[in-house]
């Protein structure tokens, strides 16, 4: 897994994860990285899985955990272009757990 962080014109966190999820340092440095922009007071994110090829329950877990903290902090976050991962999502029922946007522009304008 990668990830690559950025911040919208609006003031959003964009994080653009690619590869595969399943755990490790990336998992730790993706909860670090959520973390940093908590405390600089940004707390709207979006989590775009366009280029994840898969995904198992260690990464259900780490995309639970983070909609968890943001949700404690105040915040909001939602996923967008999860088309490669819908297939689990919504065998574990967690489809209806996060919001979800067909497009990176969609999520965006939903703030």
């Amino acid at each position: 897994m990668k990830f690559e962080d950025s911040v919208s014109d609006s003031g959003l966190v964009v994080l653009d994860i690619s590869g595969k999820i399943m755990g490790g340092e990336e998992t730790t440095l993706f909860h670090g990285k959520l973390h940093e922009y908590i405390q600089l007071n940004k707390k709207q994110f979006v989590i775009d899985l366009k280029k994840v090829e898969w995904m198992n329950s260690v990464g259900l877990g780490m995309l639970i955990s983070a909609l968890t903290t943001v949700k404690k902090a105040g915040g909001r976050l939602v996923l967008a272009n999860i088309t490669n991962i819908e297939s689990i999502l919504a065998m574990t029922r967690l489809i209806t757990v996060f919001e979800h946007f067909d497009s990176r522009e969609d999520a965006l304008k939903s703030f």
